[in-house]
């Protein structure tokens, strides 16, 4: 069972994740609450997903990222945004945040989405991916190049596997690897890549590719 906290200041959005995501047999939502008792909730509970709206006016979401962030027990962090707060989102991204999703999320997406941060994957909505690689469309950026050029042809074989969301295992079996050695390749992508999390890796990945341009 994965144990979600919602931490949302409007109590209209808590309630309807709270009945989207408890109608699905394998999550319980433990908690739903405001910025302002989130903190105490989230260590009380000990959730293995939180779902943190990053604009509240009590408590904002980064700062609740930022009282966690060096907690024993830190849960995965799931941002939920909205276009009007993409500058946030870098800021977010480096306090550890395993996610971003926007509010309006398909209801039938909801639970997998949550799933797949359970599992340690990435989740990135479409939106959000845009503002992120925004600045690099046309060429690629030379410093997600160089650092790429780092990791040997099996690493980036896992590195492109990244921002599906899917689990060591689930990577594993399309490359025909054991979920330890995807595990030990994810470790060593991160190190070279020095970032943090499997998000800002695949986030490297992104833009190091040649984008179109926008008409």
């Amino acid at each position: 069972m994965i144990r979600v906290v919602v931490v949302d200041d409007e109590a209209l959005v808590r309630s309807g994740f709270e009945l989207i995501l408890g109608a699905a047999p394998d999550i319980q939502v433990v908690a739903a609450v405001d910025g302002g008792v989130a903190v105490d909730t989230i260590r009380r509970e000990r959730p293995d997903v939180v779902l943190l709206d990053i604009r509240m006016p009590e408590r904002s979401g980064l700062d609740i990222l930022g009282d966690l962030r060096h907690d024993t027990h830190r849960p995965v962090i799931g941002i939920l945004t909205t276009f009007d707060t993409d500058e946030y989102i870098a800021r977010a991204l480096h306090d550890g945040a395993a996610g971003f999703l926007v509010k309006d999320t398909a209801p039938e997406n909801l639970a997998a989405m949550v799933r797949t941060l359970a599992a340690g994957g990435v989740v990135l909505s479409p939106q959000v991916s845009r503002t992120l690689v925004d600045g690099y469309t046309g060429a690629p950026d030379h410093d997600a190049v160089r650092r790429i050029a780092l990791l040997t042809d099996r690493e980036r074989d896992v590195l492109a596997c990244l921002p599906t969301g899917e689990s060591n295992a689930e990577i594993g079996r399309r490359l025909h690897l054991s979920g330890a050695t995807v595990k030990d390749h994810v470790s060593a992508i991160l190190s070279k890549l020095s970032v943090s999390t499997r998000l800002e890796a695949a986030l490297i990945s992104e833009r190091a590719r040649p984008r179109r341009r926008r008409a």
